[in-house]
């Protein structure tokens, strides 16, 4: 038996699918496709939230140096609002790669729910919805395998 895809919750076998406890056999299997949902707005104004977090700091840092340059202060004033506004923009640094960390999962994750889909015994049945579009596309193309080579093959044609 070849595993094509195993976590805690889904396996691909070459025998057969299980998905949350329920099994399907790989010979009852006639054909495989996927729908995507809506987009989640959620996940677009997460997305929007880490944009923010990252540029704030460096807007405000540009704003002080402009506002330093506008008050035509003394020169030790001047200073001092230049670099207090230098630190506020290097503030983002540290927290640079902790935000782009996030904003990089978002988008392995993806922001629509994803549907795994077969005709198991003449009737369509959802196998699997996940909004981890990294994991749909995995488990996806290890059914696809899966029931390609459980298929018997015919003469004339190569694999």
């Amino acid at each position: 038996m070849v595993t094509y895809y195993d976590d805690r919750s889904v396996q691909v076998t070459s025998t057969g699918v299980r998905v949350d406890g329920r099994s399907y056999a790989l010979a009852d299997i006639t054909m495989i496709w996927h729908r995507r949902g809506t987009r989640s707005w959620r996940v677009l104004v997460g997305r929007g939230a880490i944009g923010a977090a990252l540029a704030g700091p460096l807007v405000a840092a540009v704003l002080g140096i402009g506002v330093a340059v506008w008050l035509h202060r003394s020169p030790t004033v001047t200073i001092a609002i230049v670099g207090a506004s230098v630190l506020v923009g290097l503030a983002v640094g540290p927290v640079a790669d902790f935000l782009f960390e996030h904003l990089d999962r978002s988008y392995a994750r993806g922001s629509r729910q994803l549907e795994i889909w077969a005709r198991w015994r003449g009737q369509p049945v959802r196998l699997l919805r996940t909004g981890d579009a990294l994991r749909f596309g995995q488990i996806y193309r290890a059914v696809q395998r899966a029931v390609e080579h459980s298929q018997p093959a015919r003469p004339g044609i190569r694999r």
